[in-house]
């Protein structure tokens, strides 16, 4: 299933860039079956948790063996989502869904050519694609995200959102593949939740 909304972006003041992001929102869900045994999925496959038991999955060709998980959705034209993370890291990402599964460093979001990856920390935002990192000037960490994708014009944004949307970071480049949202979960307790 591909997912795309056609508009123009508007440019402007805060409130109307917000206004048209969100005209492009996006339905995701999380797919089961690339969750990680450490990933603990729930609200409808809305949101992913690290939990210390491990989960009971099936075994499944598309399952990570490093704590992420992609959604069952892919993206094309342009689509925004929302998410909000908590504890102390997480990734949000955008993949292919070629992405390695197993093999460690090489599958995880942002160290390979083949994904693109905002880390979110308690202190800090870094970007990373292909083990290349950038870290980001921020005023301040807000636990509310928003991602903006423009496949056909190759553009990847990432906002900050509470009551004004702020840009983070954005990516000029050439996509080749459907993308796939993804996310990083990298200790007990955090989590992410599609909003």
């Amino acid at each position: 299933m591909c997912l795309s909304v056609f508009s123009s972006v508007d440019h402007g003041e805060e409130s109307r860039i917000t206004a048209r992001l969100k005209k492009y929102a996006c339905f995701l869900t999380l797919d089961p079956n690339t969750a990680n045994n450490d990933l603990s999925l729930s609200e409808e496959n809305r949101k992913v948790t690290f939990v210390e038991e491990s989960q009971s999955y099936p075994d499944h060709p598309d399952r990570f063996d490093v704590w992420q998980v992609l959604c069952r959705e892919s993206v094309c034209g342009r689509c925004y989502w929302e998410i909000e993370w908590s504890g102390d890291r997480v990734s949000i990402s955008v993949s292919y869904k070629s992405i390695n599964r197993k093999g460690g460093d090489e599958c995880l979001f942002g160290r390979n050519d083949q994904s693109w990856s905002l880390i979110c920390s308690r202190s800090s935002y870094t970007f990373i694609h292909n083990k290349i990192k950038t870290d980001l000037p921020v005023k301040s960490i807000i636990s509310r995200v928003g991602v903006y994708v423009d496949v056909s014009a190759g553009t990847l944004s990432f906002y900050s959102v509470s009551d004004t949307m702020s840009l983070i970071h954005t990516v000029q480049t050439t996509f080749t593949q459907p993308l796939y949202p993804g996310f990083r979960i990298y200790w007990s307790g955090s989590s992410v939740k599609l909003c």
